[in-house]
């Protein structure tokens, strides 16, 4: 009797399987990449406006109320980027992420200036401000 050649379809079943748990696990990666790059993008928005503040405050009284008043641009596509709590002793700067980028593990980046000089940056989980 002639032996029949190829595979069956239990074998092509695992086979699959196993691509598309690599795959599950590859696409899960990407998007934490994904994610990081885009509050990389935030975090440079955030340093962008707290240096036109400083340099604002450096010429007036107080820090600078809207990001208009320094030139600042708050514009980010996964962040929705706010000023607020401006006075001659602080200010705070806010990124709360919108869409997919909420599923980030950081969640809502802040860094708020205070009356001592020290510029508090929130959440302090590792990796999130790095």
């Amino acid at each position: 009797m002639k032996r029949q050649r190829g595979f069956t379809l239990l074998e092509l079943m695992i086979v699959v399987v196993v691509i598309a748990v690599l795959a599950g696990l590859a696409l899960s990666g990407y998007q934490k990449q994904i994610r990081k790059s885009r509050r990389a993008e935030a975090k440079e928005v955030i340093s962008d406006l707290t240096l036109k503040e400083e340099k604002y405050r450096s010429n007036n009284t107080t820090f600078a109320a809207t990001a208009a008043s320094v030139g600042g641009a708050m514009t980010s596509n996964y962040y929705t980027i706010t000023l607020s709590g401006a006075s001659a002793s602080g200010y705070t700067v806010t990124a709360t992420p919108t869409g997919d980028q909420a599923k980030d593990s950081c969640g809502t980046l802040a860094a708020q200036m205070l009356n001592t000089g020290v510029l508090n940056k929130t959440p302090t989980t590792p990796g999130c401000w790095q």
